[in-house]
């Protein structure tokens, strides 16, 4: 390999890292803006997604639980410290820590609002030129228990 081929691989390389970077944010913005169907867009049709043990049928049965059970509420989510390797030339993995800050409604059999942290470990696959989301699996390290959320208050 030349070092023209060599530098333009990391090119290539650098370029994919950034492009999974703007995934993963554009994942915790549109959770966090209630974008639920541009959301569900983020995975490629078949993604496996895992959450604290519980199993998606698909991206979209993903984003409209999340809708379903947040509602309006406020959410703040964030990722730290990508750890992301290219595995070929249309796959990487990743590995993020996490935080997030849900508090749900006030209502009856609402669940307890809290600040998690956990970690993200992610597969990801460039269709059409584009990186999606194809694997996910979100675990909680801790979760420290909040308020739930009046709206009037």
């Amino acid at each position: 390999m030349s070092d023209l081929d060599e530098m333009l691989r990391r090119l290539d390389a650098l370029e994919a890292i950034a492009s999974i970077k703007k995934l993963k944010a554009r994942y915790f913005r549109l959770v966090d803006e209630k974008k639920h169907d541009e959301l569900a867009a983020l995975f490629t049709p078949d993604a496996r997604l895992v959450t604290d043990g519980v199993s998606w049928k698909s991206p979209e049965e993903f984003a409209y639980t999340i809708r379903d059970l947040t509602g309006a509420a406020p959410s703040v989510h964030h990722a730290h410290r990508p750890e992301i390797e290219i595995t070929g030339p249309d796959t990487a993995s990743g590995i993020w820590a996490m935080e997030d800050l849900l508090t749900f409604p006030v209502g009856e059999n609402a669940p307890q609002g809290h600040n998690g942290y956990g970690q993200y470990r992610e597969t990801y696959r460039k269709v059409d030129g584009r990186w999606l989301i194809d694997t996910l699996l979100l675990t909680r390290l801790r979760m420290d228990p909040l308020e739930n959320w009046t709206p009037d208050a």
